[in-house]
């Protein structure tokens, strides 16, 4: 890479290893999270030279905003913040060493309308207490499978704080900590063609951790996860329902669709990889939801390092409820009034398709926050090696309940203009996100699809 990589090396606790070393971190190495060095998820706790990265002083949003109403709509924790300068297609060269390949793509392709407005950095996230204590306790046990593949013996939501593989990286991203058994939320996936028309997609999205369940029956079982179409009326009722594993070479992903037209349950053998994500007019694969899902066989995955990065952050200018679709979706980008980038470090990973493996994607660079270990960013390039779709992920911080998540996620396709939102719920009426929901492991099952497109 052209760009600067920031060295590994924290003191003596990173290392670069093989690709495919699954060793487990010493006791000595777990000592470090939540000492002078390492945070307790693994981020570096000092901010750097210029100071443009604070240090992290103790665990992000630990008090509410004065104006957050329990139960209503999450308020921006920054109101007086102004940006501190704005990088555009003129100016990108002062900035070209912390921007992604993708980032510059997008200054390029729409130079008169689009720009990233540049805010103080505020290391904002946190996670639940209890978490750190099994961060510290599962890191010393956690492994990944043969290839990278599938997790052992991992207890926490970050089982790598201090990874030593790219797969270990895309591990703590897959797995990392959003509800402490399941979730209920409503959202929106808007298509947006290049002169900028939409129609809004809304979904009902129910998941449980099968994993943290005491009587789950599957031990190889992540996650159940079923998707409803709400609106609009020619798709209403459509059901997506997932078993997701996490050995998906021991036990591939399993997943069916009821469709409310046809009053049917089929298998869906194409909701994975590079299978068209739904709803999505073509615009990502399913394994784009959430920056990225599933597993990791097709790629190999290079741990390339650490850098300084300008990515999507605090965006809660996004989540207002006062502003409508219109005034955020313009052609080509979302309006820049309501985009907030800061300044973090974050983990970069190669993921270069196997020689005999298909996927659109002939090769992505991730960039993952290293206080949050979601995704970023994502740089997607096609078959010839060209830049092809960009992946921005605008994190925000549930900060009510100490979690991490993405007011809205963006894909970018360079080549038509069009892009994809997934997530923003500014017209729907308050709070969207149930962090308590607590389903039954029957109501995600083949059986109950049906049950669930007529409700």
């Amino acid at each position: 890479m052209s760009r600067k990589i920031l060295s590994l090396a924290v003191g003596a606790v990173f290392c670069i290893s093989t690709p495919l070393a699954m060793a487990k971190i010493t006791a000595e190495e777990a000592a470090t999270l939540g000492g002078d060095v390492l945070t307790p998820v693994g981020a570096e706790r000092a901010g750097n030279a210029e100071g443009t990265i604070p240090p992290w002083t103790g665990g992000g949003l630990k008090e509410l905003p004065a104006n957050y109403e329990p139960g209503g709509r999450l308020v921006d924790p920054y109101p007086d913040d102004k940006p501190l300068y704005h990088i555009t297609a003129a100016n990108y060269q002062e900035y070209e060493g912390k921007l992604s390949p993708g980032q510059i793509a997008l200054l390029k392709r729409y130079p008169d309308t689009f720009k990233m407005p540049v805010y103080q950095t505020r290391r904002s996230a946190r996670l639940p207490d209890f978490q750190y204590e099994l961060i510290k306790q599962g890191a010393t046990t956690a492994e990944t499978g043969e290839g990278g593949n599938g997790l052992k013996n991992f207890v926490a939501n970050v089982p790598f704080p201090i990874p030593k593989t790219g797969n270990e990286v895309l591990w703590n991203h897959v797995v990392r900590y959003r509800t402490k058994l399941g979730t209920k939320r409503r959202y929106t996936q808007i298509p947006v063609q290049s002169n900028g028309n939409f129609a809004p997609v809304l979904f009902e999205d129910k998941t449980i951790f099968a994993n943290r369940m005491p009587d789950n029956p599957y031990p190889n079982r992540l996650f159940v996860f079923l998707q409803r179409i709400l609106a609009p009326a020619r798709l209403e009722g459509n059901v997506l329902l997932v078993h997701e594993n996490i050995d998906q070479i021991k036990e591939p992903r399993s997943a069916w669709i009821y469709n409310a037209g046809q009053r049917r349950v089929r298998r869906a053998p194409s909701v994975a990889y590079d299978g068209p994500g739904t709803a999505a007019d073509g615009l990502r694969t399913a394994d784009d939801l959430d920056m990225y899902n599933g597993s990791p066989d097709r790629y190999d995955w290079e741990l390339v390092g650490k850098q300084e990065l300008y990515i999507p952050y605090n965006s809660y200018k996004l989540r207002r409820g006062d502003i409508s679709y219109k005034d955020i979706i313009q052609p080509g980008h979302m309006n820049p009034e309501y985009l907030r980038y800061e300044l973090h470090r974050v983990w970069v990973v190669e993921a270069k398709l196997k020689p005999d493996a298909r996927h659109i994607y002939a090769r992505r660079t991730f960039y993952v926050d290293e206080d949050t270990w979601q995704a970023a960013i994502i740089d997607h390039y096609d078959g010839r090696g060209e830049m092809w779709r960009v992946h921005e992920g605008h994190e925000i911080s549930h900060y009510q309940v100490d979690i991490p998540w993405l007011a809205v996620e963006t894909l970018h396709d360079l080549v038509s203009a069009r892009y994809l939102l997934i997530g923003l719920d500014n017209e729907e009426k308050g709070y969207q996100y149930d962090f308590d929901y607590k389903g039954r492991f029957e109501d995600f099952t083949p059986a109950a699809l049906r049950r669930a497109g007529r409700k």
